[in-house]
């Protein structure tokens, strides 16, 4: 569903990414871990068609970047820091006005179906600027999979949470995971991650330092693993 071939990203002289390869198959959930700098959230914006690379090949869901921008974002859910929202408006309303934009048919059964997923049909009539911040990244992804689009991209989106709306929107990402999108998800909470996903991919100096399966990380954990890789590298 994503495959990321020999990607290179500057910024002035300053190399960002350097030559990172990545593929991603259809239904996985993978954690892309890191430390500040490491490019996680260049790569994100990449693949959302956001930033161009310098060179590279870039193809989500079978089509390619940049050349096929436009078909790749119709088949894309994105969540970033910036929730996307109008807070003049209503959580309903903001998703008819996302929904309009994708013509999303049977729109006003589908806004149902994304307010009971969120967790948000009861503040549905309530305006936006008077939500949480929990709540209103939960209606983020509400945003985001309006047009139920087959893969999903997720910019440390617990951060400025507390425990109980990490714990709610842990409860959301899940939900999303099981209907068979294909998430890649940034994150620095190793064990929110580590509960998650299924694979995990260590991105250190530009470039992709380690990728392993839930299932091989053993008795160790996902902490003592990334520690190991990152003081390795």
């Amino acid at each position: 569903m994503i495959r990321v071939s020999k990607l290179v990203k500057r910024f002035g002289s300053k190399p960002v990414l350097r030559g990172v390869d990545l593929e991603i198959s259809s239904g996985e959930f993978v954690a892309l871990l890191g430390p500040n700098g490491a490019g996680k959230t260049t790569l994100l914006r990449i693949l959302a068609s956001l930033s161009r690379p310098l060179t590279g090949k870039v193809v989500v869901a079978g089509y390619r970047l940049p050349s096929q921008a436009a078909a790749v974002r119709r088949r894309l859910g994105v969540v970033f820091h910036q929730p996307l929202l109008y807070g003049d408006l209503t959580a309903e309303e903001n998703l008819r006005f996302y929904g309009k934009m994708y013509a999303v048919p049977r729109i006003d059964s589908r806004i149902d179906d994304v307010l009971d997923l969120v967790g948000l049909a009861k503040r549905r009539h309530d305006l936006v600027r008077t939500f949480s911040r929990g709540m209103q990244q939960r209606l983020s992804i509400g945003r985001a999979i309006i047009h139920d689009p087959e893969v999903m991209l997720f910019d440390e989106p617990h951060t400025g949470l507390d425990q109980n709306a990490c714990a709610m929107l842990n409860r959301v990402l899940e939900t999303v995971a099981d209907s068979g999108r294909t998430v890649l998800m940034t994150s620095h909470d190793l064990l929110m991650a580590e509960d998650l996903a299924t694979r995990f991919v260590i991105l250190s100096h530009g470039k992709i330092a380690k990728s392993v399966q839930r299932s091989e990380l053993g008795s160790q954990g996902l902490p003592a693993f990334y520690r190991k890789v990152i003081e390795e590298d």
